[in-house]
């Protein structure tokens, strides 16, 4: 059992998601360390997946790097909402041939047969196509719920997605571009049964987190890695035995503004309980109930989160507009200029002026 201090554990969960002082350089090898980019569209800033990257490269980032790494090299892959290394799918590929698990969803697929045959056929014949591009012929209809229209052919192209039958190859503009997976996923993939998979799907699950408690629904890694204990706290951890290695040769920390779906914020209680930050994305909330801005970027310092950065892009004028950096507590002097670095180089990753703030 290892005795860890709260120290201890925020170095390591932030070594685990490559924030440190030593910047990455490789698109391929950070979505390989985080298992998932998430996608999302929101560009106040810059796209989340985008973002990502950046946080982690800095001002070197170029974004055609991830199209390349997608489109051309297919050494990654997307899969609900993220782009996921390939080295992920033969874990994920037992889960999906057992998908759908809810009864609803089996017998909306049921009485579709022949409209997934449609889909399939029309795939093989002329892919890859955006899902515009493919009839509708649905026999029963989903209705629409908010995030979904009433053209079915999207509900049965991500119905096959997870079944691992058709994947996605790429995108034009925020628009899906599918084909059959069989064209798209590598041959010759190695084979596991479901429960291999999954134990192995823990193991990379605490390799992107460092440290997460043994019971978490937020990060689920079962028995991987070690237990371990952490100063002033009951719960029982389990802890990456290569990020307890990595602290011994530990970089120091840094600045660094995270996107609100970055993959560090997304265990809200584990934030709670190692960083004591409660954080809220308030792109949801009235505008009179929000306190730090729409799409506000948590200010990450070393392993500590002491701030909100509240920007936006305006495109007409070329710049990053800086509406406010909201601290925490007060920023000392150093402080104050490691921010300030850190959305000079936000400006010149974007390509825009920073007008004075």
């Amino acid at each position: 059992m290892h005795q860890l201090t709260r120290d201890q554990a925020r170095r390591i969960a932030v070594q685990a998601q490559l924030l440190e002082a030593d910047r990455p350089d490789d698109v391929v090898g950070i979505a390989e360390q985080l298992g998932a980019v998430k996608i999302d569209p929101t560009a106040t800033i810059a796209p989340a997946e985008h973002t990502i990257l950046w946080s982690r490269i800095g001002s070197g980032y170029d974004r055609g790097q991830l199209a390349k790494t997608v489109e051309a090299d297919r050494l990654l892959f997307e899969f609900d909402g993220a782009f996921r290394p390939v080295s992920l799918l033969p874990l994920m590929l037992p889960a999906m041939r057992r998908w759908p698990r809810r009864e609803s969803s089996r017998q909306w697929l049921e009485v579709n047969d022949a409209f997934r045959t449609d889909v399939l056929a029309r795939l093989r014949a002329e892919g890859p196509l955006l899902a515009s591009e493919i009839p509708d012929t649905a026999q029963v209809v989903r209705p629409p719920d908010g995030w979904y229209g009433p053209n079915q052919v999207v509900h049965m192209l991500d119905f096959l997605l997870r079944q691992g039958e058709v994947a996605i190859v790429g995108r034009e503009g925020r628009h899906r571009r599918w084909d059959l997976a069989e064209r798209v996923y590598p041959k010759d993939m190695p084979e596991f049964a479901y429960d291999e998979a999954e134990r192995m799907l823990n193991e990379r699950r605490l390799q992107a987190a460092g440290i997460a408690k043994q019971k978490s629904p937020w990060t689920p890694v079962g028995e991987a890695g070690e237990p371990a204990v952490i100063e002033g706290m009951r719960q029982k951890w389990r802890v990456d035995p290569e990020a307890l290695t990595a602290l011994e040769n530990d970089a120091g920390g840094r600045a660094a503004f995270l996107s609100p779906y970055d993959g560090m914020l997304f265990d809200r209680p584990r934030l709670r309980e190692l960083f004591e930050f409660d954080y809220v994305l308030e792109q949801f909330k009235p505008k009179p109930q929000r306190k730090y801005g729409y799409f506000a970027h948590p200010i990450l310092m070393g392993d500590r989160f002491v701030g909100m950065l509240d920007a936006e892009v305006d495109t007409d004028r070329e710049e990053l507009r800086v509406t406010a950096v909201h601290e925490f507590l007060p920023f000392d002097e150093d402080e104050h200029d490691m921010v300030r670095a850190e959305i000079a180089d936000l400006g010149r990753w974007l390509g825009v002026d920073v007008p004075e703030w």
